[in-house]
């Protein structure tokens, strides 16, 4: 059986997590961006899944007082379906949590159901609407929030 393990992100962890990246979204953050989260944004904490200590997956959160807000989660597309997207997010509140984070929020794509599906698992309920919010085709990001009181 495979091994999973949550931790932090490390900048040793980049080239990977970008591999997740360039899988998983169509306008991938850039190397740059992940290193700056990491060394210059105080508000940032990023985790890594790694199955057999290898990198499956990540989750970047902005804590700002008692407010989180997810930047973005992915899991590689071949380990999908297998509920590591549900253990990093579970972590990911429970770690917001301990830091006294009382709400969270994140944008998800219209059209990603699954990922509507798993933050509903969550508490995670519709807010609003973000209209032409992805720049690659303009689609609208579906505005989600949870209180964790």
């Amino acid at each position: 059986m495979a091994k999973v393990t949550i931790r932090k992100m490390e900048l040793a962890d980049v080239d990977q997590v970008m591999e997740v990246e360039k899988a998983s979204f169509t306008t991938p953050w850039t190397i740059d961006i992940f290193y700056q989260e990491i060394v210059d944004n105080d508000h940032a904490y990023y985790f890594v899944i790694e199955l057999d200590e290898k990198i499956v997956g990540y989750v970047g959160t902005w804590i700002i007082l008692d407010d989180a807000q997810i930047t973005n989660i992915a899991i590689l597309p071949r380990f999908r379906g297998h509920k590591l997207g549900e253990k990093l997010f579970r972590y990911t509140i429970q770690q917001a949590m301990l830091m006294g984070v009382t709400r969270l929020s994140l944008e998800v794509r219209i059209s990603n159901i699954p990922a509507q599906g798993l933050y509903s698992k969550f508490g995670l309920v519709p807010g609003g609407i973000r209209k032409n919010y992805y720049t690659d085709n303009q689609e609208d990001a579906l505005v989600m929030w949870v209180n964790l009181l």
